[in-house]
């Protein structure tokens, strides 16, 4: 992937004036793949149907799916030109909830609360329109920062980890992709809420120290897939973890199939590589036994929404407790998007990026 990153003005917006409705909104625009993203008034409706709001967007997180449906090596081919960005914090500007659900939350207009709009997106811009069911209210306690920076990544890892691993206090865990934003949040997870004894494994060795100060007792530099697996069964009396939770996929992940131990759990919540993880059924056969898990935040929306919005609202919660904190790499503006979509071909930042959208 390259990306090209071009200068732009700065952006400003009132939105003291809430009865008037603009049919435009200043958004970074992707109007061919793999080209930079273009600052211009981006049309969005006028209108709300049931069950949206409109959402003054304060930030929005930068993330390895935006990188790759900009470059077109994504899965997702949305009709341009378009708004990228999915997992995004601000103020409800406008509502036509349903509030067909009363053991939700009520959330009206002024209310901050953040969104994850993997079905609209439209993130990297100075206003969105949003599904209700993506909608949670963002506590007081927390900036917006830090919700921006929990959302989709510690829900994934939540759901992963706790509920279908059900990773448990002193068990030993491998996570893949320790640095990036998901491998972060699984150490933090799994350190700090499971009390886990955390082995991490990161493509670069300037990230294990930050690795470890997340919570991981181990965390070194994969040279290669090889070494990988013998620096686990080493740090493990050649026993294998009990859990892997691989977000890497790729050449990778064979590899981390051989540092699992008798009868125990493998997480597939990524591929960062963008190479498909590959498995031969035999495989199933020649190694210990264990149990192999896939995890999607976006399936648990699509078929089993409780699941879904109580996750996120877990980790909002436990973010206002202080029992995770995320890794905010660097926060830049909206005018700086093309240069942050670049750090993710170019291996310049761990943790979450996030773009300034307004004050």
């Amino acid at each position: 992937m390259k990306f090209i990153t071009r200068g732009f003005g700065k952006l400003s917006v009132n939105y003291k004036i809430r009865n008037v409705r603009s049919k435009f909104t200043r958004a970074a625009v992707l109007k061919a793949v793999n080209e930079p993203l273009v600052f211009e008034d981006f049309k969005i409706s006028d209108k709300l149907k049931e069950g949206q709001l409109r959402i003054a967007v304060k930030y929005c997180a930068v993330n390895m799916s935006d990188a790759t449906i900009c470059s077109g090596l994504s899965e997702h081919k949305p009709q341009l030109p378009f708004v990228p960005g999915f997992e995004l914090v601000g103020e409800v500007i406008e509502s036509k909830l349903t509030n067909n659900n009363e053991e939700e939350e009520d959330i009206s207009v002024g209310d901050r609360v953040l969104v994850l709009n993997k079905e609209i997106m439209g993130g990297f811009a100075e206003e969105c329109i949003v599904n209700e069911k993506d909608v949670f209210g963002v506590p007081s306690e927390l900036s917006y920062e830090t919700a921006v920076s929990i959302g989709d990544s510690y829900a994934t890892a939540l759901i992963g980890l706790a509920r279908r691993a059900n990773l448990k206090k002193d068990q030993t865990i491998l996570v893949t992709a320790a640095a990036g934003g998901l491998g972060l949040a699984a150490v933090d997870i799994a350190a700090n809420m499971c009390k886990a004894k955390v082995i991490g494994a990161c493509r670069l060795e300037k990230y294990t120290s930050i690795v470890r100060d997340k919570g991981a007792f181990i965390s070194f530099e994969i040279k290669n897939p090889e070494s990988m697996c013998k620096r686990v069964l080493k740090e493990t009396e050649g026993k294998g973890v009990d859990i892997v939770f691989d977000a890497v996929g790729g050449e990778i992940f064979p590899s981390a199939l051989d540092c699992v131990g008798h009868e125990g759990k493998v997480v597939v919540a990524g591929y960062s590589s963008l190479q498909l993880p590959q498995l031969n059924v035999n495989e199933l056969l020649r190694r210990p036994s264990f149990s192999l898990i896939g995890v999607s935040l976006n399936n648990y929306r699509t078929h089993s929404v409780n699941i879904y919005r109580q996750s996120v609202k877990d980790v909002l919660t436990m973010g206002k407790m202080g029992v995770i904190s995320p890794n905010i790499s660097e926060i830049l503006k909206l005018e700086q998007i093309n240069e942050a979509l670049e750090h993710f071909s170019m291996d310049k930042s761990s943790g979450k990026i996030l773009l300034k959208i307004t004050d």
